[in-house]
């Protein structure tokens, strides 16, 4: 395998633009597929950096009647194949070096699904549970106004992400629209159906999750009735996941998690039970159908589907492994750390790896779909649009499957450099502007 030495990603004044440890992790990641592509060093930093990077205040009135600023970032990596695209994140812990790893992946992810999309990520360092209905509306409202001389239709759009949802959408939409003059749907994705959203957008991701681990059992010749699964997480991606590996593939779901407690019971879980008690609940927390495990041991508990559909970085160089599963398949964003993935390229024979940027990809290309029937005022149904999902989902599948095997080298590598040579390429036919 092609690795990297561990000299930061440029000089140390640009690093500390993005100082945070996942950007630097994409960086890692970054590296070793420019080596493996040889390219060039000249353009190692003009594929790495962002186009742009933005970080906004957000004064917002609270219930209470005080005064409380937020902070907001939006990173474009590139726009060498078309406008940026990436979801708007809520989460306590988001940075601009977070940001703009995420951004950084989501073109290499559009890339490789040959979308005409630069990578794009965005959000505001808050925790939405804590606020009300109203609160979280002049977040949103507040982080939409601050960010229209920045966005459009042809240079950026919006989507979903962890912490924000079809209504953070629609409040997003209304603000862009509003700012217009006129309905601009298309400015965002991942809206309500009622005004230009795309059926199956929400399930969009967890049903392309299941679509490539059927195709790995396929191609590994397991039987998916004597197979079990774990899910890590339990939210939009990894509900989904787990509904369709228990109701249509017929996988025994064996664990699930969320941020509040992992649940495993080997004779299998009640998924539409543990749906259920997350729409009364809220979490998983009460919810009694196995016995609870602590998190850094959930994922090493034996399965033959692992399914990290929760935060990045949870798969190390300590637990790598550990790990029991015959098919690791990566819903999450950065879930495995370059460290972890050493491990695994050793492994190779015992765990089949569905890369993020190929297994998580459903959610970005229906949003595809959705911004080209808002740009063109015309709709597909729903099955149709998984038709369409699950043929894009099939040519990546195999071309990274293909590279890999004539390559020797891993699914991420291969998946990866897919991704960044469409990339270079296009950065180097359009070139520089003088």
């Amino acid at each position: 395998m092609f690795r990297m030495d561990t000299q930061s990603c440029a000089d140390e004044s640009m690093h500390t633009i993005y100082d945070d440890e996942v950007f630097q992790m994409a960086c890692e990641q970054f590296r070793v597929i420019a080596d493996y592509l040889n390219i060039d060093k000249n353009d190692r930093e003009w594929a790495t950096y962002p186009k742009r990077a933005v970080a906004v205040t957000l004064p917002v009135h609270m219930d209470d009647g005080s005064t409380r600023a937020f902070q907001g970032y939006r990173v474009q990596h590139h726009i060498a194949l078309g406008p940026t695209k990436g979801g708007t994140r809520f989460a306590p812990s988001l940075s601009m070096g977070e940001t703009a790893a995420l951004a950084m992946w989501m073109s290499w992810k559009c890339a490789l699904a040959q979308l005409p999309y630069g990578g794009a990520k965005g959000g505001v360092a808050i925790d939405p549970t804590k606020l009300s209905r109203t609160e979280l509306e002049a977040v949103s409202r507040r982080y939409m106004q601050e960010m229209i001389p920045f966005v459009g239709p042809h240079t950026d759009i919006m989507g979903p992400d962890m912490g924000t949802n079809e209504q953070i959408m629609a409040w997003f939409m209304d603000t862009y629209s509003v700012y217009m003059g006129y309905a601009v749907n298309e400015i965002v994705t991942g809206k309500p159906v009622a005004i230009g959203g795309t059926e199956g957008r929400r399930e969009a991701t967890g049903r392309g999750v299941v679509y490539l681990v059927e195709r790995a059992m396929n191609m590994l010749k397991m039987d998916p009735e004597k197979c079990t699964a774990i899910v890590q997480g339990f939210g939009n991606v990894g509900s989904v996941a787990a509904l369709s590996l228990a109701y249509k593939s017929g996988v025994k779901v064996v664990g699930i998690s969320d941020a509040y407690a992992a649940i495993y019971n080997p004779k299998g879980i009640d998924v539409k039970a543990a749906e259920q008690h997350m729409i009364k609940k809220g979490n998983l927390r009460a919810f009694d159908q196995g016995d609870r495990v602590e998190p850094g041991e959930f994922l090493t508990l034996p399965c033959d589907i692992l399914a990290p559909c929760a935060v990045d970085r949870v798969i190390t160089g300590k637990n790598a492994g550990q790990l029991k599963c015959r098919i690791l398949a990566e819903g999450a964003n950065g879930p495995t750390t370059p460290d972890a993935d050493l491990v695994l390229d050793q492994r190779w024979d015992e765990v089949f790896v569905i890369p993020d940027i190929l297994c998580n990809a459903g959610g970005v290309i229906v949003s595809y779909f959705e911004w080209v029937q808002g740009l063109q005022a015309f709709l597909w149904s729903e099955s149709e649009v998984t038709d369409k999902l699950f043929r894009i989902l099939e040519h990546s599948f195999a071309q990274v499957i293909r590279r890999a095997k004539d390559h020797k080298v891993s699914h991420r590598t291969a998946a990866m450099a897919i991704g960044v040579e469409r990339v270079i390429k296009a950065k180097q036919v359009r070139g520089l502007f003088p």
